[in-house]
């Protein structure tokens, strides 16, 4: 059990990484990010568009994750 909990929290840890590498990027949430449709004020730029994607990706793992955590910590 021990190594899955840490296999989650290294994933965490990664998806964490990824979504400050993005704040820091564009200088603002996810949220924001979103909400000002960025990928359209670029021109649906390639580049942004997959920012969008792997940004919620990476906000959707910390959620995941979060919540199997939560859910192991129940058992152990």
């Amino acid at each position: 059990m021990q190594l899955v909990i840490h296999e989650l929290r290294r994933r965490l840890a990664e998806y964490r990484l990824m979504d400050k590498k993005f704040c820091d990027k564009y200088n603002m949430a996810f949220e924001d990010f979103k909400s000002k449709k960025m990928v359209e004020e670029s021109g649906r730029s390639f580049e942004v568009e997959e920012d969008f994607c792997d940004w919620e990706l990476a906000l959707d793992g910390i959620d995941t994750i979060n919540n199997e955590l939560k859910r192991i910590a129940k058992y152990t």
